[in-house]
């Protein structure tokens, strides 16, 4: 397994975790009260956690940084789980935009958004 596929695999484990937690006791599961506070407050949290990752960065820490990207996937993969997208639908996306310029990629979702 190379250390790619071995990454991804790491996120889709993590994510069925999730998934079986869900339905979980509020009382008894961090994720369960996650999902119990609604979709909202789970975006809410991607924010923070994105906001705590910038800081880390600007301040040069690197270790802080990948303590708060680990936080920040983590919660993403919540909101995914929330919004039944799964981490494979993430990934395709990502693999169709392979080998396009960031430039224009974001010129084609400008053309598509004006139609």
């Amino acid at each position: 397994m190379t250390e790619m596929t071995e990454s991804s695999a790491v996120l889709e484990r993590l994510y069925g975790v999730i998934e079986q937690r869900r339905g979980a006791d509020p009382k008894e599961s961090y994720v369960a009260k996650m999902f119990a506070k609604g979709r909202k407050k789970i975006a809410e949290k991607v924010g923070e956690e994105a906001v705590e990752t910038v800081i880390a960065a600007v301040d040069k820490d690197r270790g802080e940084v990948i303590y708060e990207s680990a936080d920040l996937l983590f919660a993403l993969l919540v909101l995914w789980a929330q919004m039944d997208v799964r981490p494979e639908q993430v990934f395709a996306e990502l693999a169709r935009r392979e080998g396009t310029s960031g430039i224009a990629e974001k010129a084609a979702r400008k053309d598509k958004t004006i139609d």
